[in-house]
C-alpha cells in the first residue's frame, strides 16, 4: 500500500528507473552512456537550482503581487506580452531554471499566455544567442528566424492558455482556496531546504529544526490561516503541503 502511494507521488521517477532498467537489460552499454549524461544534468542542477530558489523567494518577498497582475497579469495586453520577451530574452541559465520562476509568477499573478511567452523566449530567442546566430549564419537567417519565433511562440501562447487553465497546474489551487476548505498542513522534509521562510511567517506552525522545518501545529484555523496561507505560497520549493 505504502509502495502504490509512493509510486503515485512519483510516476515520472519511476518511470524513467523503469525505462533505465529495461535498458540495462537490452544494451548495457547505452544505458551506463545514457546513466552518465543523466548525471551530470543532475549535478548541473543540484549547482544552479539553490540560486533559482533563492530568486524566488526574492520575487515573493519584493515584488507586490500587484506589480506582477499589472506587467504580466490577464489584462497587462501588448505590454505583458513585451514584458513577458523582455523578461525571457535577457534570462541566463538553461531551460529547467525558468520552471520555479514562473510557478511562482503565476502565484504571483500572471497569466498563463505570458509565462508560455517568458519559457519559450527563454528557451530560444536569448539575446547572446542571436549574437551568435547572427555571426555564424548570418544577419538576414537570424533576423527571419527570429520573427517567425516570435510569431509561433504568440500563437502558442494563446493556444496554451485556451487549453490549460490555473486551476490545472499542480499545488496551486489548493493553497488559492485555501480559505474554503478544512485541512490540515504537512511538511515534506525531502523537498524542504530549511530556508526558514515559513517559521519567519508562521511561528506558531513551523520550525526549524536540525536544519530542516518540522509542524508544530497543523491545525488550520481562522487565527493562522492567513500566515500558513502565506507559508505555503512563499516556500521556495513547495515543501509544504496540504
Amino acid at each position: 500500500m505504502i509502495l502504490t502511494e509512493k509510486i503515485k507521488k512519483n510516476k515520472m521517477l519511476f518511470g524513467v528507473s523503469l525505462v533505465y532498467i529495461i535498458l540495462l537489460i537490452v544494451n548495457r552499454q547505452k544505458a551506463v552512456e545514457s546513466f552518465n549524461n543523466s548525471m551530470y544534468y543532475v549535478i548541473e542542477m543540484f549547482q544552479i537550482m539553490p540560486v533559482v530558489f533563492i530568486l524566488t523567494s526574492l520575487i515573493e518577498a519584493w515584488v507586490p503581487k500587484k506589480v506582477i497582475i499589472d506587467n504580466l497579469g490577464e489584462k497587462s495586453g501588448y505590454k505583458g506580452k513585451l514584458f513577458s520577451f523582455i523578461v525571457g530574452s535577457l534570462s541566463a541559465g538553461p531551460i529547467y531554471a525558468a520552471f520555479p520562476i514562473c510557478k511562482t509568477l503565476i502565484r504571483k499573478g500572471a497569466s498563463i499566455s505570458n509565462v508560455v511567452i517568458i519559457l519559450s523566449a527563454w528557451a530560444v530567442v536569448k539575446v547572446p544567442m542571436l549574437v551568435n546566430e547572427a555571426k555564424f549564419l548570418g544577419v538576414e537567417f537570424m533576423t527571419l528566424r527570429w520573427i517567425l519565433t516570435i510569431i509561433s511562440i504568440l500563437i502558442m501562447a494563446y493556444m496554451v492558455s485556451v487549453f490549460v487553465k490555473r486551476d490545472s497546474i499542480p499545488k496551486l489551487e489548493q493553497y488559492e482556496n485555501l480559505e474554503e476548505e478544512d485541512m490540515r498542513v504537512n511538511i515534506n522534509r525531502d523537498y524542504c531546504i530549511g530556508c526558514g521562510i515559513c517559521e519567519k511567517l508562521s511561528p506558531d506552525n513551523f520550525m526549524i529544526e536540525n536544519g530542516k522545518a518540522v509542524v508544530i501545529d497543523g491545525e488550520i484555523n481562522d487565527r493562522n490561516r492567513e500566515s500558513v496561507k502565506n507559508a505555503v505560497e512563499k516556500c521556495p520549493v513547495n515543501a509544504i503541503t496540504l
